[in-house]
C-alpha cells in the first residue's frame, strides 16, 4: 500500500499538517479571500457586511418569535371558546 494514493489531510487534530504541499498550507486565516464582486462595485467593508447579514438575522429572528406569540394566543382563545 503507498501512502501517496490517499488524500492529504490539511489538518491534523487542529493543528496544520506539517507534511502538507505549499498550496494545501493556505487554510483558516491565512487561506486567500475570495471575492465575487470586483472592489469598484462593492463598496462595503466585511464589517458592514456582516452587521447587515446580523440585522437581517435579528428581523427575521423577531418575526418568527411575533409570529409564535400571535399562534399561541390563537389556540389560548380559541381553547377558551370551547
Amino acid at each position: 500500500m503507498i501512502l501517496t494514493e490517499f488524500p492529504i489531510r490539511h489538518i491534523v487534530d487542529g493543528r496544520m499538517n506539517p507534511y502538507a504541499k505549499p498550496s494545501e498550507k493556505k487554510i483558516r486565516e491565512n487561506r486567500p479571500k475570495i471575492s465575487h464582486l470586483p472592489s469598484a462595485v462593492e463598496t462595503r467593508t466585511r464589517k458592514e457586511r456582516q452587521a447587515e447579514k446580523q440585522a437581517v438575522a435579528a428581523e427575521r429572528r423577531a418575526i418568527k418569535k411575533s409570529a409564535r406569540r400571535h399562534l399561541k394566543q390563537q389556540l389560548l382563545s380559541e381553547l377558551n371558546d370551547d
